[in-house]
Parts: structure tokens; sequence; C-alpha cells
């Protein structure tokens, strides 16, 4: 089973949430203290050429997929870390969907329902850009949600949570045994930073349609929602399906080091071109033949 790969931003499995250490927003660029914005749009630029390939090479191969799962607070560069990342990559190996407030029919099945059938398939890349674990996020900061998912029975909300923990991680340990790498990002923001953003899409007019009022009434709720995270870091990092708490003040620099982290994940699969045998290499020599005197 695919185990994480070893990373200073690697929410470490098995800490408890008062365990946690307090994961930075800004990085210092520790790897080299005089890194320019122009070397990190150059490394990041190599980074993408690799994982191109490497996404050929996991297509072909056929016995892996692998799923990226991204969640922040609002204006923590989710949208733009995928584009980025995977802007060289054949889109016929890669699909990406987004995951808002759920529809009639999705609250009427299961909490995991909605995502479960957009996994993706072997020798694929899939993005979740949000997912499963609002339920343990947004529902956890506003459990009147709770109201609207028609579950059979309301226990105790810690319980609740508790759960819902442990229906992820069932999922996640069951997908990771059948093929699917599972790879899942924190981009951590500031309270500061993301105050400078919203201020810049409300004064950019090519950025007001990103702007809402629920931005800003989600930003009350900030400490209960960095609650919420460490809890869900702790309960659910797993070697198999890892947290990587990824500083998001430079967008740079989070972009380079999410694809750093996803390109090391495609290389350790060991990824290979199939093989052909020697009756098919004889067959391609006498298909060959037959195309050259056509």
């Amino acid at each position: 089973m695919f185990q994480a790969i070893p990373d200073r931003f690697l929410v470490t499995p098995g800490q408890a949430a008062d365990e946690l250490p307090h994961f930075p927003t800004a990085e210092r660029l520790a790897e080299a203290s005089d890194w320019s914005n122009k070397k990190l749009k150059d490394e990041l630029e190599d980074r993408v050429v690799s994982i191109t390939e490497l996404q050929r090479r996991l297509y072909a191969d056929d016995r892996f997929a692998l799923l990226l799962i991204f969640q922040a607070l609002d204006a923590g560069g989710k949208d733009s870390t995928i584009r980025h990342i995977l802007s060289g990559v054949n889109p016929a190996g890669c699909q990406v969907f987004a995951f808002k407030q759920p529809s009639k029919e999705e609250l009427d099945h299961d909490f995991l329902w909605r995502t479960t059938k957009r996994l993706p398939e072997r020798g694929r890349i899939g993005v979740f850009n949000r997912s499963y674990y609002e339920e343990v996020l947004v529902v956890r900061v506003h459990p009147q949600l709770l109201e609207y998912q028609k579950l059979p029975r309301i226990p105790d909300l810690d319980e609740l949570w508790r759960e819902r923990f442990e229906s992820i991680n069932d999922l996640e340990r069951h997908l990771a045994r059948n093929g699917t790498i599972i790879v899942k990002f924190w981009l951590n923001v500031s309270k500061t930073e993301q105050q400078k953003r919203f201020l810049d899409r409300l004064d950019e007019p090519s950025k007001h349609w990103k702007f809402s009022k629920s931005d800003v009434a989600e930003r009350r709720h900030w400490d209960d929602y960095q609650a919420a995270y460490r809890e869900l870091l702790a309960a659910t990092s797993k070697p198999h399906a890892p947290w990587y708490a990824i500083p998001a003040d430079n967008k740079r620099y989070m972009r380079w080091h999410v694809a750093t982290i996803v390109e090391k994940t495609l290389e350790s699969l060991e990824l290979e071109y199939p093989t052909v045998s020697d009756q098919q290499r004889r067959e391609h020599e006498e298909m060959r033949a037959e195309i050259e005197a056509s």
C-alpha cells in the first residue's frame, strides 16, 4: 500500500489535535534563502513538465489512480494551484470536480455519495476542489445544516464527528487497498493574507464575481474553522492518505511545493509503459510491412 512522501509539512499520523504543531502560513524559503519569484516560477515549470510525463505513464500503466484533495478557507488559492500544477496534463487523463452546496438529490444520499461517484478511474488523476471533508468543516461550524441532511438520528455532535471521521478513514483505506493513491492538501492561509486577497477582489473589477457576502460571514468564524481543521487533520492523516499543511500566503511557493509532492508521489509508484510480447512484436513487423507496401 502507498506510503506518504516525507515532507516537513506532512501532518504526522497518530498525533492528537492538541499535539499538532502550529503550521506556518508563510515559508521563509529554507531551501534557498535567495530564491526569487522567477526561480520559483522556473522550478514550478520543471515540476509541471515532470508531472505531465508521469501522468502519461500513469495512464499507460493503468494500475493506479491518483486522487488529489484540496481544502482551504476562502481565498486560499485552491483554483489557481490546481490550474498551475496540472497545466500540462492531457485533459483525457485528468478530471477536476468542485463541490459546493449539496443539491436536493445529494442530500437524499449519505454524505460520501456525491464524491464517491466522482472518484478517478485507474490511469487518471482526479482532483477534488473541496470534498467530503466539508462535512466535518462547514457542517461542524454550522451544525444547523444537519437539519437538511435527513439523518435517521442525530447523535451527540462530538459522537457524530467521530463517526464521520471513521467513515472517511474506512473509505480512504478501502480506496488505498485497491490502487487509489490519496494525497490531501490543506492550503493554510493566514487571516491577514485572506483579508488582503478579499480587498484585492473588491478593488479589481475582473474579480468581483469571485466575491460574495458569504465570504465575509464565514470569516467571522475563523477560530472555529481553525479548530475544525486541527481536529480533522489529526483524525484523518494516515500513512496511506496523508495530509500536507502547505503554507499558502506565498502563492508561488505554495504551488511549487504542492507540485513537488505530486511529482514525488507519482515517481514513488514506479510507473512503466506496458511491454509487448514476442508475438505482438512479430505482428507489428507484419503490419509495418503491409503499411510500407501499400
